[in-house]
């Protein structure tokens, strides 16, 4: 997949990229770009402007940028189809859209029906000529998943391990997979278990789409409650050193990830410098 001015592409993604929570300085970002990483995932739940997404799009020249996710439920169909036209004028064949249906325990919405609501979604972005080779869904079980395959690009997995992706492969076929990866790169074992449980626990291990997700993979309701057990917080959070990190990134793409989202630990204003460690050892 190359990345060009075609809308009905599917943006070049590189196998292997950054996913960020939130805002990116222009610097980091355009650092990033040049140590060779081929996607820069902004993740949370953006409104509709994708201002944080732009600002990336405006400081780099040929990276991809996606959305790890736009929420359904707080951005509506029409105005993100008006963003993904804008973007498409302005930086032609760089943005993939990244769309999901967050978690029921988010206030104030009636999540009686999120596939159905998902599938009125794409049904919009369809309608508004946002093509499908240009958005991924935000998919754990394998009913999105299927969905993604049939109505978008293919999905981004968020809070993964590589079963999952192995998993997710099985259910997607030839579509595209690209999970998120938490990494600590520290060898201090207990340390980077106490960073990486951190940003696991809360809110992850609360959150019932998350914990369904990781009930399917083995993991009993006494490994997820407390913070959860090391066991699962060293599957869900790659530790070590730069050569121990980058092998469990390369184990996800051995189980059929085309590419994978970095997400650094513990979150920084810069994440570049671990980034260029990694990228050594990741032959980028």
């Amino acid at each position: 997949m190359t990345a060009d001015t075609d809308s009905t592409s599917t943006p070049d993604l590189g196998q292997f990229g950054i996913w960020r929570g939130g805002f990116l300085k222009s610097d980091a970002a355009r650092s990033i770009e040049e140590l060779g990483y081929g996607t820069i995932w902004i993740g949370g739940s953006p409104p509709a402007d994708l201002e944080a997404v732009e600002k990336v799009l405006d400081a780099t020249e040929t990276i991809t940028v996606a959305t790890g996710i736009v929420n359904i439920w707080t951005a509506t169909a029409h105005d993100i189809a008006d963003t993904y036209h804008r973007f498409e004028q302005k930086y032609p064949g760089r943005f993939l859209l990244g769309i999901g249906v967050g978690h029921p325990e988010q206030p104030g919405l009636d999540y009686s029906k999120p596939y159905s609501a998902l599938v009125e979604y794409l049904e919009v972005l369809d309608e508004r000529g946002v093509p499908a080779e240009r958005r991924v869904l935000a998919a754990l079980g394998p009913k999105v998943l299927e969905l993604s395959a049939a109505r978008s690009a293919g999905a981004h997995p968020y809070l993964t391990t590589p079963e999952h992706t192995r998993q997710a492969r099985e259910h997607l076929g030839r579509a595209l997979l690209a999970p998120e990866q938490k990494v600590v790169l520290d060898d201090d074992a207990a340390r980077a278990r106490s960073i990486g449980r951190d940003a696991v626990d809360n809110p992850y291990l609360h959150l019932k789409n998350y914990v369904n997700n990781l009930k399917r993979l083995g993991y009993t309701e006494a490994e997820i409650a407390g913070g959860g057990s090391d066991r699962l917080i060293d599957d869900l959070v790659a530790h070590g050193t730069a050569q121990q990190v980058a092998a469990r990134l390369n184990e996800h793409v051995r189980a059929g990830a085309d590419h994978v989202a970095i997400q650094i630990l513990p979150a920084s204003d810069d994440p570049v410098p671990v980034l260029r460690e990694l990228a050594t050892v990741l032959n980028l």
